[in-house]
């Protein structure tokens, strides 16, 4: 399986939005696999971590207030306040 097969953000549309950025003029396919890959691992920890906050909430559904719990307590989600 190629490396398209193990990402599941669709590559080309991870690649566009590299091409968006004016500071970027060439992006390898591997560069943009492992930013699609990262991307991915990214939101599946902050889910995680923000479903901790539904469940204290006795809720199975993940809200925007989970989201922000999980930001504000959590040291390495700093950068997004």
């Amino acid at each position: 399986p190629g490396p398209a097969r193990l990402a599941r953000l669709p590559l080309a549309r991870v690649k566009a939005l590299v091409k968006a950025d004016p500071d970027v003029s060439l992006a390898s396919q591997e560069a943009v696999f492992v930013l699609a890959r990262a991307t991915e691992l990214f939101v599946e920890t902050i889910a995680k971590d923000a479903y901790v906050y539904a469940q204290q909430g006795k809720r199975k559904t993940l809200q925007r207030k989970d989201l922000d719990n999980a930001i504000d307590a959590i040291d390495e989600f700093a950068f997004l306040e």
